[in-house]
């Protein structure tokens, strides 16, 4: 009995050690954290509007589009406001924003600063759609198919890395499809 009680701390040990040995490997990448929500239906929701017409997921089946979680609040938002603004006046791509535990009127300012991308805004004020979609923090972008299926995510701000080598090409891919 003694050897079990000496072995038993050197055995979780060993397991702590795989574990975090495992979760540092190189080919991980920190950005991407996975979702359980890929080629499943995008959460049905139904929210007001920031500037009267509102945000319903069953609006927006018939081609591919991306849903932007933000906040007026969200530093890193204010970064990727920029490419938001290029894929929606150069793209031509339908960005719709859930404006996520945030107040309308500071949605509003953020917006007439910057420049508002979006083709309809939603008001998530108590947080339930972006629990839906299993939100970790803002930014957020969520691409869904025509039929309103998630195809992919976007964790933290985007980069025009990201933009370029998987977002466009497969919102390309969604079109042709």
């Amino acid at each position: 009995m003694r050897r079990v009680l000496f072995l038993a701390p050197l055995l979780v040990f060993m397991v702590l050690a795989w574990y975090f040995a495992s979760a540092l490997r190189p080919d991980r990448n920190p950005q991407e954290l996975p979702s359980a929500m890929i080629d499943k239906m995008a959460p049905a929701f139904d929210l007001a509007g920031l500037h009267g017409e509102g945000v319903a997921r069953d609006a927006l089946k018939g081609a591919p589009v991306l849903i932007n979680f933000f906040a007026s609040w969200c530093v890193p938002c204010r970064v990727e406001h920029p490419l938001l603004m290029r894929l929606a006046e150069q793209e031509h791509v339908a960005i719709y924003g859930i404006d996520y535990k945030d107040k309308p009127e500071d949605a509003t300012k953020l917006l007439a600063q910057f420049g508002d991308p979006y083709r309809r805004v939603g008001l998530d004020q108590d947080g339930r759609v972006g629990l839906d979609f299993g939100v970790y923090g803002v930014p957020e972008t969520y691409v869904l198919d025509g039929a309103g299926k998630i195809r992919k995510r976007f964790v933290g701000p985007l980069t025009a890395a990201q933009v370029d080598n998987d977002l466009l090409p497969l919102l390309h891919s969604l079109r042709r499809s």
